[in-house]
């Protein structure tokens, strides 16, 4: 209980930050859009084929949105010496990935409700018969991506290619959450039996949360790295 002042501190510091620069959420929320409406394009989907493809389009969208957000999360802190002086303060380092894990999955939500909206409009789609299946899918696949994306970061910004260093080492983890969420995702919109929508969400918060809880763990060993 003591370590929830840390968590909300350094939650509220990052969306300061953010809201003075806007740079991270408007180039996440331009980055996703632009995705979106290349594979529009790009693919000319059929109608026929939009249940099946759509959900790729929205993943894939919310997977690559998501490594701008995770590269900025620690690299103002490394260049500003503002994680070593976190390091030796003295608070938990599983308070620190908290408040950072919530900073980015807060900025990943709003960019992913600006991309399901262009989705939905440049691909006619109605999400909402399955809006409530869907949010559950997507808010458990974003908590296990955020938390991977935010162990990574820290790792990935100890490195002097740390943009192309958080790709390589997160999306061959983040693979499990991104296929099982975009099954979810598939299954949801189709319309399925509850039974079948609800087992999609069961395996996407079971393998996101196993994911959140190791990088929470495992955090301590980065900072000390």
């Amino acid at each position: 209980m003591r370590s929830l002042p840390v968590v909300w501190t350094i939650f509220l510091k990052d969306l300061r930050v953010e809201w003075r620069s806007r740079e991270t959420l408007v180039s996440m929320c331009v980055f996703g859009v632009l995705i979106v409406f290349l594979f529009n394009f790009g693919l000319q989907i059929a109608r026929t084929d939009m249940l099946r493809s759509l959900p790729v389009v929205l993943w894939a969208s919310f997977a690559f949105a998501g490594v701008l957000g995770f590269n900025r999360s620690f690299a103002s802190e490394r260049e500003n010496s503002c994680l070593e002086g976190m390091t030796l303060a003295p608070v938990d380092p599983g308070a620190i990935f908290a408040g950072k894990m919530l900073a980015n999955l807060f900025f990943l939500a709003v960019a992913e409700a600006v991309m399901v909206f262009a989705a939905a409009l440049w691909y006619n789609f109605s999400f909402l018969p399955s809006l409530g299946q869907f949010v559950l899918i997507a808010f458990w696949g974003t908590l296990g991506y955020a938390a991977l994306g935010t162990i990574f970061g820290a790792i990935a910004a100890n490195t002097r290619m740390r943009e192309v260093m958080l790709t390589v080492l997160q999306f061959p983890v983040a693979f499990w959450i991104l296929v099982l969420a975009m099954d979810a995702t598939a299954e949801a919109l189709r319309g399925n039996p509850d039974s079948s929508a609800t087992a999609g969400v069961l395996r996407v918060a079971g393998v996101s949360m196993v994911f959140a809880v190791t990088s929470f763990l495992l955090f301590e060993y980065v900072l000390e790295e």
